[in-house]
């Protein structure tokens, strides 16, 4: 199964860092939180990735274009114009880059790799700057037991977040920021069959707005409930936060 990960937005929020680079580039631990994020996904066998660029989307193609550099030791022989890689280590994962536009949504986003998935029985497709203890494999399984054709995860918000109005297991109304605190909110993890696509438009379509209202209205969008960890990374709080659980020891999503 394919996993494609947003990771083009501006996170004008957190602009504390992405002046500089991509939110999803922003670290948790001397990693990228995307890095984390793939990293939840290969512990349930998923490794095979398609990535949404935009806003300084270079940065995340000369990241991965240079893994070897990041994750290892190395000795530069100057003289000879050599590069030696100590203790050499790759993840087992397939990464597609594809430059979706700086400006595009969310849901247009998906639309422009529509052609990297439109063939797949189902697909995940998840924020880039989200993490969590989410079972994946149970994830999955829901999603073929109930035969709609979305899941997302709903979880609780660490803070004030919109409502989703669950029924049965099946999102019934969807809304993104209604006025009021909510219950349980969309987190993100989504499983999707390629028959959404036909709900996206172009590049202004905002996947939380009529598509997955749509989905909701026609009892297609199912909802697994998450009780563990979900953390965002919006802002330079919930960097600070994910970070200091990082150096704990005791990071809830590290589940690799």
């Amino acid at each position: 199964m394919k996993t494609v990960i947003l990771a083009g937005g501006l996170g004008t929020r957190i602009s504390e860092e992405t002046h500089l680079k991509p939110k999803p580039m922003i670290e948790i631990g001397g990693k990228p939180i995307l890095w984390h994020i793939m990293k939840i996904y290969s512990a349930h066998g998923i490794r095979d990735f398609i990535i949404c660029c935009g806003y300084k989307g270079y940065v995340i193609k000369e990241y991965f274009a240079n893994y070897f550099l990041h994750m290892s030791d190395v000795t530069f022989d100057m003289e000879h114009n050599r590069m030696e890689v100590h203790q050499r280590y790759a993840e087992p994962w397939r990464i597609t880059l594809v430059d979706t536009g700086d400006e595009t949504m969310t849901g247009g986003r998906l639309k422009r790799v529509a052609e990297h998935i439109q063939d797949e029985e189902a697909f995940c497709f998840t924020y880039g700057d989200g993490v969590g203890d989410i079972d994946i494999t149970k994830l999955i399984k829901f999603h073929r037991t109930n035969g709609l054709q979305a899941t997302l995860t709903a979880t609780s918000p660490p803070g004030r977040f919109g409502a989703l109005d669950l029924r049965d297991h099946k999102v019934m109304a969807f809304k993104e920021k209604p006025k009021g605190d909510g219950g349980l909110i969309n987190g993100g993890f989504f499983v999707l069959s390629p028959k959404v696509l036909e709900l996206l438009d172009g590049d202004s379509t905002v996947w939380e707005r009529e598509p997955l209202e749509r989905l909701a209205q026609n009892q297609q969008l199912g909802a697994f409930e998450h009780k563990g960890f979900w953390q965002p990374m919006d802002t330079l709080r919930d960097k600070v936060h994910l970070e200091e659980l990082w150096q704990s020891g005791k990071a809830p999503w590290k589940v690799w």
